[in-house]
């Protein structure tokens, strides 16, 4: 069985990773995402000619992975808007000011997830509410499953690879700049992007 009770063929494989494709009853459980092997990023088209990255520092987050009823997985995402970094002080001070995140008035973007599907293979698909800036809107997120193993410290770990796309003036996050050869300084479009170690729970 995969992750999500999807059935795998019944030939046998000359070499099975470990830490690929593992028993489903041993994955069913409740994780918590571990921020120091997980990455929540971003990428920004700048002036139109180039993509800025960027990230959070600071987040907390959980899933429940239900292996017999897919729908009945959820994902919460909890992240410090102060944390933004994109390698850029004034940048990312320009960022949590009042033309962008307004951080001192809205400290945290949260993530609550509603639908969880299988959609065939490795991939998932997870949709729920983003709140920014007390703005809730609808985001479905794209999930790869990267496989599960037991760390050298016995945690038992699952792997997420994660993406969706967002206009950001659909959540009020308007502020831009005209340039002189066209176009803006900052793209509506922004693509976020999501590497997640979670960490299943002791019973």
């Amino acid at each position: 069985m995969g992750l999500f009770g999807r059935k795998e063929s019944t030939d046998t494989p000359t070499a099975t990773p470990a830490a690929v494709n593992p028993d489903l009853a041993a994955l069913t459980g409740d994780y918590t995402i571990d921020p120091a092997h997980s990455t929540i990023g971003f990428v920004a088209r700048h002036a139109m000619v180039t993509n800025v990255k960027g990230g959070f520092l600071d987040f907390t987050g959980s899933l429940h992975l239900d292996g017999s009823d897919p729908s009945q997985s959820t994902a919460t995402l909890d992240v410090t808007m102060d944390s933004i970094d994109t390698g850029s002080a004034d940048r990312d001070g320009h960022l949590k000011s009042a033309d962008f995140f307004k951080t001192d008035e809205f400290p945290t973007m949260t993530f609550r997830s509603k639908k969880a599907e299988a959609l065939g293979g490795d991939d998932y698909r997870i949709t729920g509410e983003l709140t920014i800036l007390g703005t809730t809107k609808e985001l479905a997120i794209d999930l790869e499953f990267n496989g599960a193993a037991k760390d050298p410290f016995g945690n038992e770990r699952v792997g997420f690879e994660g993406k969706a796309d967002i206009l950001r003036s659909e959540w009020g996050l308007t502020w831009n700049a005209a340039l002189e050869t066209g176009g803006v300084l900052v793209s509506d479009k922004i693509k976020l992007r999501f590497d997640i170690s979670a960490i299943k729970n002791a019973a």
